[in-house]
């Protein structure tokens, strides 16, 4: 009977651990979600302004919508695991008419950092939709044409869609009932 002696795991001995490989869809460098048959781009925000001119490039020629969401104590959205969630998200939807197809992107917004691209250039109809988006949530658009507050006065202060955002009270006074 020999001895032999137990492998020896070359990882462990150095402290470097393997990290399995994440097999995740992309297009264009993005991660790829479906939802409900519509394909949702997850890039991150260097690449959102080129994978937007790409996309029109594509045939994805009107940009049906803009909006923010805010995300503050809600741990239930699905991501790909190559996106690290944000507070906020900025969701575009886009349209192909002549092949009739849609493409979502969602893009992951900081809270310390809630500066993107604007997409003007690319989408002109974007432009009141951004305005809102930084109106309702403190989304900034670096290089919009007029950053000015579309929905709210110029004086207004904070974003009333924020989750944490203070919607004031009025006192209600109901007369006593007497019971008659």
């Amino acid at each position: 009977m020999t001895d032999s002696a137990p492998p020896v795991d070359e990882e462990a001995e150095s402290g470097e651990t393997e990290i399995p490989e994440v097999n995740v869809e992309t297009l264009h460098g993005s991660a790829v979600t479906s939802n409900n048959g519509q394909t949702v781009l997850h890039p991150n925000k260097d690449d959102y302004y080129d994978l937007v001119q790409i996309l029109k490039d594509e045939g994805y020629g009107v940009c049906v919508d803009l909006c923010g969401a805010d995300y503050l104590g809600n741990e239930t959205r699905s991501l790909p695991v190559t996106i690290s969630a944000e507070r906020f998200e900025l969701v575009v939807n886009l349209l192909d008419v002549h092949a009739s197809r849609r493409m979502r992107i969602r893009l992951q917004v900081s809270e310390t950092n809630p500066a993107v691209a604007t997409i003007t250039d690319i989408h002109p109809g974007a432009e009141a939709m951004e305005r809102e988006a930084n109106d309702m949530f403190g989304l900034e658009f670096e290089g919009h044409p007029d950053p000015t507050p579309i929905l709210l006065p110029d004086d207004w202060q904070g974003h009333p869609l924020r989750k944490d955002f203070s919607m004031g009270r009025i006192p209600v006074q109901f007369k006593a009932v007497d019971g008659r």
